[in-house]
């Protein structure tokens, strides 16, 4: 997900697995996304989790399905979803190469004693290898011109699920590749996130359809 709202306290996003199904289903991939509209092309022959927006929803989703596979049978987590664009020129859609925790106070926390790893390199697939873009995720809503320039000095792009998605597969030991289409430029242009949604999601299903073909 990149900016769009969250839904109201009062009715949180439960996650919702989609069990792979067809020729050619496979087992071996879990793509995760935040929310249903950015998913509507994954192929039906890849297993879907939908997590909810934010980091929590996406660390705790991700974290429940890879612990009820054996260590040996966890799958490749493929996260896919919008981001908005950080610096001009910026379009189209990425395989970052590292992501980055953006708004924990991470320096404080090292002067009191407790550091905590902000960064983590991203894996690639055969013919979409991780690229040099970083991706920088976090809970905030980037709209306001002025932290979207903060942020542009570390990172190309922004989305709220990035990083989590990434720690909860790491720490259970999985291989990580996030896919990240631009919908919006981090500024204004983020409240008009639904009306970019659906582009954004056709071509991650292509991209997921290319590179993830039936087993």
């Amino acid at each position: 997900m990149s900016q769009a709202p969250s839904p109201s306290p009062s009715s949180p996003s439960a996650p919702r697995l989609r069990a792979a199904r067809g020729p050619g289903a496979r087992d071996d991939v879990l793509v995760v996304a935040a929310l249903a509209v950015e998913a509507v092309s994954v192929p039906a022959h890849l297993p879907l989790l939908l997590t909810g927006p934010g980091k929590t929803a996406a660390a705790t989703a991700v974290a429940a399905v890879l612990a009820a596979r054996a260590p040996d049978r966890r799958p490749l987590v493929v996260g896919v979803g919008t981001a908005g664009a950080l610096r001009e020129g910026v379009g189209g859609l990425h395989v970052p190469g590292r992501v980055l925790h953006h708004d924990i106070s991470a320096a404080a926390l090292a002067q009191v004693g407790a550091p905590t790893r902000t960064e983590l390199e991203l894996d690639g697939l055969p013919g979409a290898p991780a690229g040099d873009v970083v991706l920088a995720a976090g809970d905030v809503f980037v709209s306001d011109a002025v932290v979207r320039d903060r942020l542009a000095q570390r990172a190309h792009l922004v989305d709220m699920e990035g990083f989590a998605v990434a720690w909860a597969s790491r720490s259970l030991g999985a291989r990580v590749v996030l896919a990240k289409h631009v919908s919006d430029g981090a500024d204004d242009s983020a409240w008009d996130w639904a009306d970019a949604v659906g582009a954004s999601a056709q071509a991650l299903g292509e991209w997921l359809a290319e590179h993830l073909p039936p087993g």
